[in-house]
């Protein structure tokens, strides 16, 4: 954590002549954050968390609006078509900004063209719930159960687009499975309902599904991430168990609509670092399960890279997968 903090100090020296030109009294105003989820999943979770803390730092408020549908590129259309005055920004996740482009015909937006990159958040893995009633005590068990019974393992998700939704569907046609895939508007009320019997399982972010398996409401099976997590030791990886070399975690970024002063994108950046070289707050979201990335990944060129790379992954999953939403 020690070179963390010295590394994070020095990526934020290397944008402070840059920022030092903005125009000063930049943000008068509270900017908005675009979450293009139902508040109270780990989109909208993750986002406040950290919006608060940057807030601080630019000394404005900073206004979570949920503005949810179609697997959130309902909200993130709304920042591509806002005034580029640094007001607006939207809360981007390899759904709606990696993987849209291979899964909708006719997108309102292209995630590379048409925003500009501000930081990158931490990521997120997921675990592979079920319901506490569910026969398969394990995932090899789960896996068998699925091919056993074609469309008769009901899976939720924060719906289409969401990488809850994403990951079912890439885990199912690994495994050559038929399930069913059924969108809720919000991980919250998928979940709940995993927990209430009414579905069998879900792919949730650690984030939000930590305090559930503490608490005994759901089991888990797998988790996402390429090793396991300390905080779920006893969990074994997808990759260890029934799909070898399989790996995936929930991203995010903030992004601004294209146009947006450099000025204003130093400024927030500058901010995020600050919030990031916190060891206090880092030691939160690791005891979370979220995964900590080199510094210089955090930054709004690495993001915009990252998003490039994710566009043209998830199109070569969507073709091998067959996934689509139109």
């Amino acid at each position: 954590m020690k070179s963390f903090k010295k590394n994070g100090m020095a990526a934020l020296a290397l944008i402070t002549v840059t920022a030092c030109t903005w125009a000063q009294g930049y943000p008068t105003k509270p900017v908005t954050w675009i979450v293009p989820f139902a508040a109270g999943g780990p989109t909208d979770a993750m986002a406040r968390n950290i919006a608060e803390r940057v807030a601080r730092e630019v000394g404005q408020p900073i206004i979570i609006e949920n503005v949810p549908g179609a697997g959130g590129t309902v909200g993130t259309a709304k920042v591509a078509r806002a005034q580029p005055d640094g007001y607006t920004m939207v809360v981007g996740h390899v759904g709606y900004m990696g993987a849209a482009p291979a899964l909708y015909k006719k997108l309102a937006y292209d995630p590379v063209k048409d925003f500009a990159p501000v930081f990158r958040f931490p990521d997120t893995p997921l675990v592979l719930m079920v319901r506490k009633e569910h026969p398969a005590k394990d995932i090899k068990a789960f896996v068998d159960f699925g091919k056993a019974n074609p469309d008769k393992l009901f899976i939720s998700n924060a719906g289409m687009g969401s990488s809850s939704h994403l990951i079912a569907a890439l885990f199912a046609a690994t495994a050559n499975m038929k399930v069913s895939l059924v969108p809720y508007k919000g991980a919250g009320p998928a979940l709940m309902d995993v927990i209430g019997g009414q579905v069998d399982a879900m792919f949730d972010q650690t984030n939000t599904a930590l305090p559930q398996i503490k608490e005994a409401k759901v089991r888990p099976l797998a988790v996402t991430s390429k090793v396991r997590l300390p905080q779920m030791n006893d969990v074994p990886t997808l990759a260890e168990t029934v799909m070898p070399g399989f790996e995936a975690s929930t991203w995010y970024g903030i992004y601004a609509p294209k146009g947006t002063s450099q000025d204003a994108l130093d400024k927030f950046q500058v901010a995020y670092l600050k919030v990031m070289a916190d060891k206090t707050f880092t030691d939160k979201m690791v005891s979370q399960a979220i995964q900590l990335l080199p510094t210089e990944q955090y930054t709004g060129k690495a993001l915009g890279q990252h998003t490039a790379a994710e566009v043209a992954r998830w199109k070569a999953v969507a073709a091998k997968s067959r996934i689509s939403l139109d």
